[in-house]
């Protein structure tokens, strides 16, 4: 049953926005963009659910209503054209609801299980951290995001699919492209050009890896399982892929920042082991690398104060959320005695909650220990400061450190 203030309605589509919502009413995507989190805060307290112009479609700031919303896929749908990364990599787990999405996300669902991540990628990810930092340590200075947690993603995702290593910096081209395309198009912009080069690229290797029989790869093994058709196995690994990146790459740079940004925090995880897994797990909710997911009103629905028109997009803060005072005390401070933590939203909730949780957070682990154990000394470097931002992806641009050699 959904919550007493969500409740199904027929109403008159002529409803009041700028007039009813002017906190959102005044919204900006630059505000979205570079420090979100006062605006949220003021919309979460006042307008928990508001019409934003900019977006052309309804934010939700609070954590109930959030988790409401990710849990009522017959009411609130991805299954819908406008769906952003569907409009780039096409139809998908990530965009399709009910037994459709079911069918996709099963043949996945096994290979990225606890038990078998750990097997499979554990000492992967620990070798090919020591690995990419081997290669920056007689530097004494780095820019991380690009030449640690990005290759370190790629990687590890590329090996997952299947895709030969060498590829890496090709990946990381692709996943950039189709990154920006998905924020173009969640701005309200067209496809670019590029992000559809890129997928096309992506698409023909992965044709070739789904092709190659006896290889053992994932993808081989879903086609072989005849359980989705080819250009379904296409979509959905990109999905991976993107996912696999975008989320890994996130975790690892938010959380590096925020550990050097609290030398004591550092200084206890170092000391303490355990404290990393707080550490990862509080940097995802004060910065989930996802900052906000689409939903699709199937019919006209009440949400709090907001009369939805059916069709109308509906955007979750995770950032609005994961920082909701109803649920973290002192929501804004980074914080490793936090008990709650990890009731975060950083990989969504209910259907859609990510398939690759598991894989993301025991690279984030081996990442960011090998970072600090490899790297002595390492600190934020003070000439050239570190700010995350983004529109749907937030992260550091750059994330400069230095350290003693």
């Amino acid at each position: 049953m959904p919550p007493a203030h969500v409740r199904a309605r027929n109403y008159s589509p002529e409803v009041a926005r700028r007039d009813d919502f002017p906190l959102g009413g005044g919204v900006t995507l630059e505000q979205l963009d570079r420090d979100p989190h006062p605006l949220l805060a003021r919309l979460r307290e006042r307008e928990p659910v508001t019409w934003i112009p900019a977006l052309n479609g309804w934010l939700v700031t609070s954590y109930e209503l959030a988790l409401h919303v990710m849990r009522d896929a017959d009411g609130l749908t991805v299954d819908d054209p406008r769906f952003t990364t569907a409009r780039v990599v096409g139809a998908s787990m990530l965009s399709l609801d009910g037994d459709e999405h079911a069918a996709h996300r099963a043949p996945f669902v096994g290979p990225f299980r606890p038990a078998a991540v750990r097997e499979r990628f554990a000492a992967a990810a620990d070798a090919d951290s020591r690995r990419l930092l081997a290669g920056l340590s007689s530097a004494g200075a780095a820019e991380l995001r690009r030449a640690f947690a990005g290759p370190l993603a790629a990687g590890i995702v590329a090996r997952a699919l299947g895709l030969e290593l060498e590829a890496t910096d090709d990946v990381l081209r692709w996943y950039d492209a189709i990154v920006a395309g998905v924020t173009e198009v969640t701005a309200g912009k067209p496809v670019p050009s590029a992000a559809a080069e890129a997928f096309a690229q992506l698409e023909a290797q992965l044709k070739t890896v789904i092709a190659r029989p006896g290889s053992g790869s994932l993808l081989a093994s879903v086609a072989a399982s005849a359980a989705l058709a080819e250009d379904q196995i296409v979509s959905n690994a990109a999905v991976l892929l993107f996912g696999g990146i975008e989320t890994t790459e996130g975790m690892i740079a938010n959380a590096a920042l925020h550990l050097l940004e609290n030398p004591s925090a550092l200084e206890r995880s170092l000391r303490e082991p355990q404290l990393l897994d707080t550490a990862i797990e509080e940097s995802l909710r004060l910065e989930p690398a996802a900052a906000v997911i689409d939903r699709y009103a199937r019919a006209a629905v009440a949400l709090a104060q907001a009369e939805i028109a059916a069709g109308e997009l509906v955007r979750i803060s995770i950032a609005g959320a994961n920082r909701d005072p109803a649920i973290f005390a002192e929501p804004d401070r980074f914080d490793l005695e936090r008990g709650n933590g990890r009731r975060h939203l950083a990989f969504a909730h209910g259907p859609h909650v990510c398939v690759g949780v598991h894989l993301a957070r025991l690279e984030a682990r081996a990442g960011l220990r090998a970072l600090f154990e490899e790297l002595p000394g390492i600190r934020l470097d003070p000439f050239r400061p570190s700010h995350v931002r983004g529109l749907v992806f937030r992260k550091p641009q750059m994330l400069h450190v230095v350290w003693n050699v």
